[in-house]
């Protein structure tokens, strides 16, 4: 495909072998880059041609020796718009603010939530200090957390914070801890879950423990044990792949409650527990995953930063219910 402003093409004589098919379902399997319903809509709004004729029916059949053309409009690009919103700022000078994202908050826009994020917030905050490095889309963002995963984020108002924050992840040189609600419990007070992680083969929009995946290593350890049904676990991220943590968890067999991708029915541990807490972890509405700490050299001065934050009210409550005697969460993994 071609870069720019006008429709990226892509051209493809069907083969014998792709008669009578339907004209979405085979280009859907020829351009893989694109979803079968991006496909139908594209050719429903007159972007697929036939042979010089522009084709309108996604369900015509495919006709061999055909030469089709697929004309791709490049993405819209939207400048986000600052919202103005509350933020729990943990710390924040000329160079960075260090927040406490709270869950259901999208970092940046994205398809289906182009307002309401991150961005639009810190830019109302900030009033024109974030640097466009990265994209217009994601001014200061350097990492992110999912959108229903709360905790410690950082995010830079310099271009040399961004610079240096970003030298600092791919370095590895940050501490990061995470508090996870898994279910099961592991055989080993501490471990390390060392594996690659890529694309899922088959659902794109899931990660997966590949062959061919990015290098990933996370170190995990069991806080606490309720039987052998659920357990609080400290994960520290030694590599920043995407959902790293629910599927290094889920690829051990713990995965982590409330994950609607990487838990899609209720594990065999859930039997043990009563019937009331079974139910309450089985609806709890998102994935039981907070980042607790976050520990790194300031980018600009080199002052260390250390910020913790509890888990939110409602993973708190569930630990609670879990554990009563406990008065303070811990997160350390030492």
């Amino acid at each position: 495909m071609t870069a720019g402003t006008e429709p990226a093409e892509r051209e493809m004589v069907a083969d014998g072998g792709a008669a009578n098919q339907r004209l979405d379902r085979w280009l859907a399997s020829v351009v893989a880059e694109l979803s079968r319903s991006r496909i139908k809509a594209l050719i429903e709004a007159g972007h697929v041609r036939r042979d010089g004729a522009t084709v309108r029916d996604p369900a015509e059949p495919v006709r061999p020796g055909a030469r089709y053309v697929l004309a791709v409009p490049p993405p819209a690009r939207a400048k986000p718009l600052p919202q103005r919103m509350d933020l729990s700022i943990l710390y924040e000078d000329a160079d960075l603010i260090v927040l406490d994202k709270p869950a259901g908050l999208v970092v940046h826009p994205a398809p289906g939530n182009l307002e309401g994020t991150l961005v639009n917030a810190l830019l109302a905050h900030a009033e024109g200090e974030l640097p466009v490095i990265g994209g217009e889309g994601r001014p200061g963002i350097v990492h992110r957390l999912d959108k229903d995963t709360s905790g410690v984020m950082v995010v830079a108002k310099t271009d040399r914070a961004h610079q240096g924050l970003a030298r600092a992840f791919a370095a590895r040189a940050l501490e990061r801890t995470y508090l996870a609600l898994a279910w099961g419990v592991p055989g080993e007070q501490a471990f390390r879950i060392e594996a690659p992680i890529g694309r899922h083969p088959v659902d794109r929009k899931r990660m997966a423990v590949v062959p061919r995946g990015r290098p990933a290593a996370t170190r995990v350890r069991l806080l606490r044990a309720h039987g052998t049904a659920v357990s609080l676990l400290a994960c520290r991220l030694e590599t920043g792949r995407t959902h790293q943590i629910r599927v290094h968890l889920a690829h051990a067999g713990h995965p982590i409650v409330g994950d609607p991708l990487y838990c899609r029915r209720l594990p065999a541990a859930a039997r043990s527990l009563p019937a009331e807490l079974a139910a309450r972890l089985a609806g709890f509405p998102r994935q039981a995953l907070h980042a607790a700490t976050l520990a790194f050299a300031h980018p600009v001065t080199g002052a260390l930063l250390r910020f913790e934050t509890p888990p939110p009210p409602d993973l708190g409550a569930l630990v609670n219910a879990l554990w009563p005697e406990l008065t303070e969460i811990p997160t350390s993994l030492v």
